[in-house]
């Protein structure tokens, strides 16, 4: 798979509505899978991926705004996933969806928690954002590339976009779309 760099003209996950990349690849998801919506803020991912019938357990922490979440199969967990201790199982998701939001050293953790064939849908910022708003700090931004090398021998990768987004404003981000394969 290139590295590719190129301007994507649709919507990301940076407003209150779910994301594009998210609903574009949700349906990849094995239907009635458990699924992890990690750092999920305010649980619009989590709502959403409820309503297409899938168990999802929201991980944030600050937990109070997902337990607006109206799904009965919303499950709200609240974890410091920068200072507490991986809290879930090796094979125990059938997705994990992660938007603007990225601490490295729980990616192994993060993919060793999908089952073989478990779907990684993931969209955060990358580098140049800086130029457009916050995050701004490199620690918070992906380098080129730097999604593909997280899942590089566990999974397939099936779509992958690095590149500026227009709307809902200007910013730069990474996306990718893999499968769990060992």
């Amino acid at each position: 798979m290139s590295k590719e760099v190129h301007v994507v003209d649709e919507g990301c996950c940076l407003s209150e509505a779910p994301s594009e990349w998210v609903k574009r690849w949700s349906g990849c998801i094995v239907p009635g899978g458990r699924v992890l919506d990690l750092a999920c803020g305010s649980g619009r991912h989590s709502n959403y991926l409820a309503r297409l019938g899938l168990q999802v357990v929201a991980v944030d922490i600050d937990i109070n705004r997902v337990t607006q979440c109206h799904e009965n199969d919303v499950f709200p967990l609240h974890c410091d996933l920068e200072n507490d201790p991986w809290p879930f199982m090796a094979n125990e998701f059938s997705g994990i969806v992660v938007t603007n939001y990225l601490f490295r050293p729980i990616i192994s953790s993060m993919i060793e928690s999908l089952v073989v064939g478990g779907c990684l849908i993931y969209e955060t910022f990358a580098l140049g954002n800086e130029h457009f708003g916050h995050p701004k700090r490199p620690e918070y931004l992906l380098a080129p590339g730097e999604l593909i090398d997280f899942v590089n021998g566990s999974c397939q990768v099936l779509s992958y976009e690095d590149g500026y987004v227009s709307k809902p404003r200007l910013a730069c981000v990474q996306r990718i779309f893999a499968v769990r394969k060992c």
